[in-house]
């Protein structure tokens, strides 16, 4: 069986990572279904998902590492095709990827004792975005 659920969150801008491991695991518990794997993706290029200790030294450790790799006032040839600011954001979501795969049983969420479940935004302005979750298993 397949169930499938948006998830809306409003973003500041910058660099931005939220928590949604509640939220995913209200959509495992809303499928009824007690194993299988649980995706959620981000349909757009300037945003990513991944797991991490959610706290705040982690989450400014990951932004220096990133800001180090794709520095934000590099030059980016996305400016210059684009007249943009955000290539770096593009880049970012790149590397961190799409979408995540979080096993399931007995209803409950596989993840270790200090792993969450996070979106990050890369993108340079604030903005809604839609994560699709896609709860399959039996």
């Amino acid at each position: 069986m397949v169930f499938t659920r948006e998830l809306s969150l409003r973003t500041r801008g910058g660099y931005d990572v939220q928590d949604i491991t509640d939220a995913v695991a209200r959509a495992v518990k809303e499928s009824k279904l007690a194993a299988g794997s649980v995706t959620i993706f981000c349909p757009g290029s300037t945003g990513g998902l991944t797991t991490i200790e959610f706290e705040s030294g982690v989450v400014a450790d990951l932004q220096q590492v990133l800001d180090e790799i794709t520095p934000p006032d590099r030059d980016y040839r996305h400016h210059l095709r684009w007249h943009d600011d955000n290539g770096h954001s593009h880049i970012r979501a790149a590397l961190i990827g799409p979408s995540l795969t979080v096993p399931f049983v007995d209803g409950a969420l596989t993840l270790g004792t200090w792993q969450q479940i996070v979106f990050c935004d890369f993108d340079t302005s604030p903005r809604t975005r839609t994560l699709i979750v896609q709860v399959m298993g039996e």
